[in-house]
């Protein structure tokens, strides 16, 4: 079975990888020239534990390949992929002019009957419109079926959720096309749940709501821990052992970020909007993430009053750990508003300075060095909970700091270990340690 995937960006690239590590021969286009000769030599150009060295595997057993050419990619394909992006316009519908222009590519080279799948997350109604561009266009004597095919991958722990998934959704009107993609899939023993094609589509966006959904819901009782006293990590804990909501996404802290969740949320709200129903609890989801991404800085001035020269590490730029993703990162909304109180910034990630730097503007010190950033630091804030910095010895902070004030918006410490150590510690939903420290104003 030879496949073809269009667009070789995050998704798009980790399906062809792990479609040519099942066996299959894969090419993945792009048009996007510097990129591929990249992924040519075997390297990735973006950051995802453990894809480099399958991408290397697959390219020298030539099972995977890397184009710009149309005609190389989708001229003898059996099976296309549709991975390309859709962005957000302006009023948070999604922007499909990526893919309209990918389908009319397809039906330009195709030579063969073929399947196209669309992996890019897209609002429902849009695969029929999809087959409309490419039967207007295609030789008339082709017969192309276009099936939904929704990713489920998580920036991070894509590997692992693509060979281990909970569930592979196929949406198709026509059963022999849904078959045949449910054949590729057999290999990695997952669940596979088959639909009609409209409703493949609201699967994805209903499933990063819902989880979106979530995560405000608990930042929402964590904001309320604070206020009454009580600790937001016993009150996950306890609502969590309810199986009817289980454990999962109920970690407070500063809010989602990335290309998902923030993206696919407006565009629900955008959908719904279309067809007359205004979803208010999606639209208070999106707001209460918006809030949220701004208390860190909020506490650092309760904590030390005018931040104008204060020297304030931040830590963590990727929006998750194990990702160089920084869009709709937290840690950017931080750093701005930062900037904008005349705050002096060293920031620290592990991977994702590189991109950081490309957006955030001039007036922070990037560094891979994370005692570089705490060096004489007036307060800390961690905007993301890498390894790296929930294993880093508390003593750290009080050597390296001017003054030891930890503002941690992904509640990465225990308290226990914190009241051992000269530290003021101020978290999300859980009780304040105040120390003993002259610059600090509340107690």
């Amino acid at each position: 079975m030879r496949i073809a995937v269009a667009g070789s960006g995050y998704v798009g690239l980790v399906t062809g990888v792990c479609l040519a590590e099942l066996g299959y021969q894969v090419i993945c286009i792009d048009v996007n020239a510097d990129k591929i000769k990249m992924l040519q030599s075997g390297r990735s150009p973006i950051y995802e534990p453990g894809l480099e060295p399958l991408l290397q595997r697959n390219v020298i057993s030539e099972r995977l390949h890397f184009t710009t050419n149309p005609e190389y990619a989708y001229t003898n394909a059996d099976i296309i992929f549709i991975a390309v992006g859709t962005p957000e316009l302006k009023d948070g519908a999604t922007n499909l002019k990526y893919v309209e222009a990918v389908s009319k590519t397809i039906a330009e080279f195709i030579k063969d009957d073929v399947i196209v799948c669309t992996k890019s997350t897209v609002p429902v109604g849009t695969n029929d419109k999809i087959k409309e561009i490419i039967n207007n266009l295609k030789p008339q004597e082709l017969h192309v079926e276009v099936v939904s095919n929704p990713e489920f991958l998580r920036e991070g722990s894509a590997l692992i959720d693509f060979f281990h998934g909970d569930r592979i959704v196929i949406g198709s009107n026509n059963h022999q096309a849904a078959t045949l993609i449910e054949q590729i899939y057999l290999p990695l023993n997952i669940p596979i749940m088959k639909t009609d094609i409209k409703s493949a589509e609201m699967i994805k966006y209903a499933s990063n709501a819902f989880l979106a959904t979530k995560i405000s819901f608990i930042n929402e009782i964590a904001t309320l821990c604070e206020r009454v006293g009580a600790n937001i990590e016993e009150v996950a804990n306890g609502i969590g052992k309810d199986h009817r909501i289980g454990p999962y996404f109920l970690q407070a802290g500063i809010g989602y970020g990335g290309s998902c969740f923030p993206k696919d949320t407006k565009a629900l709200v955008q959908l719904a909007g279309n067809v007359q129903h205004p979803f208010e609890l999606l639209k208070a989801v999106i707001e209460v993430n918006k809030l949220q991404q701004s208390i860190p800085v909020v506490k650092a001035k309760q904590l030390l009053g005018s931040l104008k020269g204060k020297s304030v590490a931040v830590l963590g730029l990727a929006f998750k750990p194990n990702t160089d993703d920084i869009r709709e990162a937290a840690s950017l909304v931080i750093i701005q508003e930062l900037l904008a109180e005349g705050a002096e910034i060293a920031a620290y990630d592990p991977v994702a300075v590189p991109n950081a730097a490309r957006v955030l503007e001039k007036g922070v010190t990037f560094t891979k060095n994370i005692k570089s950033a705490l060096y004489g630091a007036d307060i800390a804030i961690i905007a993301t909970e890498w390894e790296e910095i929930k294993s880093l010895p508390l003593d750290v902070y009080s050597t390296y700091m001017n003054t030891p004030i930890i503002v941690d918006g992904r509640n990465c410490y225990s308290l226990e270990d914190v009241r051992d150590h000269p530290i003021t510690y101020v978290s999300v939903g859980r009780p304040a340690i105040i120390k003993e420290q002259s610059k600090i104003l509340i107690h």
